[in-house]
């Protein structure tokens, strides 16, 4: 058998090492444990009292309480009869102390044995070593769990990325920065729960499969439900559903689930994505503007403790005001052109070519105005700004501006240059809203696959009568993002969309 210290440093050189060897001296191990009946896949149940976490902060009180706690091995060091590890389990790490006299030799021996990412059960006694480090005074371990696969030293930057994304358990044992993005991202969600259920909102949940993709401009995926013979689509937005649930009589509504859209992959795409959109009878843009600043400042200062935060080397300022701007203001400001001054398509399009732009031959002055905003205005919305009043192409189920028909009721928040929040004054006439459907399904017919289709029953229900509502989407992930100072979303996904290896 190979001697103890010597296996771990074969696992902390893998790149050295015959990984071959190493699987096979693990695996012998298990079998001779098995041999001597003492199979750690047989164990079913180990209670726990306390975590690492609360032994480390709460010593006055715990020195010389015999406690019981499980975790992985992460290190061993041995002297003769005695030696020191270091397990970890969710919270955090703590040392054992481990004695030959203490144990029990037969034990002893066992432990000596057992290898880094092992998982052990430890009863013992709470105290300070002579240096001073807070440990567990071991009096019984048992094997819990074997390992047969070695740990790696360290993750090498951006050589591993791609593995640290397709092995997230193994990125998740070795990495505590990991375990903390997630342990935050599960914190953000319960606080984005907390605060709209207080404000009087109904937590809801709507269908992931949809006979029609709606509520946003999005390619959807495309299954088929074999009883009923028919294709269905992985939802692309809940909103069509939630605004039934309004002409319902429900009156504030959210819902935060994953989405699906066939689209590409970026830092800032994945083809599933987590996305909450919230709806309010009696509000319209600008109450949403509201709920958006507040929601978004009292999860940052609940979780963050702070409302000043640095995100990729930029000090990002959330406390409240935000910036508000108009589209047409912003592309005045940033990219010199005014929109004001614009009369007709044509002339849009001819300063979207003037400014090297792919523009089509029949876009609208609309289209243009977005495309530039799009391209010289989004890079310089670091701090939070709401932009407000999109163009009508653009927004097909919002409420126009009353005082110019082109323009929306709209606002799209942007943090760090991207787009972190989009918010609507529904559009609640029947009539109108078919309209903008049709208009949606010659864009679709003419090989626009990302244009919304008809959705007679959303009209239908419109007619029924929808009270003047707002409407918010946040993405959940680039806001964990933003939060927990993340570069790509995948960093914020337990399990992002990875191509499968040959």
């Amino acid at each position: 058998m190979t001697n103890d210290n010597n296996q771990n440093n074969q696992d902390a050189n893998l790149d050295t090492q015959d990984l071959n060897e190493i699987l096979k001296v693990r695996r012998t191990k298990l079998f001779e444990l098995q041999e001597q009946q003492k199979d750690p896949f047989k164990v079913v149940k180990y209670d726990v009292t306390h975590s690492t976490k609360y032994i480390s902060e709460n010593f006055d009180n715990m020195e010389g309480q015999f406690v019981s706690l499980a975790g992985r091995i992460m290190s061993k060091r041995g002297m003769g009869k005695v030696s020191f590890s270091d397990i970890q389990d969710r919270e955090g790490r703590l040392q054992i102390y481990v004695k030959n006299e203490e144990v029990g030799a037969e034990t002893y021996q066992y432990f000596k044995k057992y290898d880094i990412g092992d998982w052990i059960g430890v009863k013992g006694e709470v105290f300070r070593t002579q240096k001073g480090e807070i440990s567990i005074k071991a009096k019984e371990i048992i094997l819990l769990s074997k390992s047969l696969q070695p740990l790696p030293e360290k993750w090498h930057g951006l050589k591993d990325i791609d593995l640290r994304y397709r092995q997230r358990y193994v990125d998740l044992i070795v990495n505590p920065d990991v375990r903390k993005t997630f342990t935050i991202r599960s914190k953000i969600i319960k606080a984005i729960r907390s605060f709209l259920d207080d404000k009087g909102f109904l937590e809801v949940e709507t269908p992931l499969l949809n006979t029609i993709p709606g509520g946003a401009a999005a390619k959807p995926f495309v299954t088929h439900h074999n009883t009923l013979d028919i294709d269905l689509y992985l939802r692309i937005a809940p909103e069509l559903y939630l605004k039934r649930l309004i002409v319902g009589g429900l009156e504030k509504v959210y819902e935060m689930g994953r989405m699906f859209r066939n689209e590409g992959m970026s830092i800032k795409h994945n083809p599933e994505f987590t996305l909450m959109e919230v709806y309010e009878a009696y509000t319209d843009y600008k109450g949403m503007m509201e709920l958006t600043e507040s929601l978004i400042t009292k999860v940052a200062q609940e979780v963050l403790g702070t409302t000043k935060i640095s995100y990729q080397g930029q000090e990002i300022d959330l406390a409240p005001p935000w910036d508000r701007i108009t589209m047409i203001d912003a592309v005045k400001k940033y990219a010199d052109v005014d929109f004001n001054e614009i009369k007709s398509d044509d002339e849009a399009r001819k300063i979207a070519k003037e400014k090297l732009l792919n523009v089509k031959n029949n876009a609208t002055k609309g289209e243009v105005l977005n495309l530039i905003f799009e391209e010289f205005v989004e890079e310089h919305l670091v701090q939070p700004t709401f932009i407000m009043d999109y163009p009508v192409e653009v927004s097909p189920l919002t409420k126009k501006k009353p005082d110019d028909p082109s323009l929306t009721e709209r606002f799209e928040l942007f943090i760090t240059s991207r787009e972190m929040a989009n918010a609507y004054s529904e559009l609640n006439d029947p009539i109108d809203q078919k309209e903008r459907f049709l208009s949606q399904v010659k864009k679709r017919e003419a090989g626009d696959e990302e244009a919304n289709m008809m959705d007679e029953d959303f009209i239908l229900a419109l007619e029924y009568g929808m009270p003047p509502t707002g409407g918010l989407g946040i993405g959940i992930d680039r806001l964990i993002m933003l939060l927990t100072d993340s570069y790509s979303i995948r960093d914020v996904l337990l399990f992002p969309t990875m191509k499968p290896r040959d």
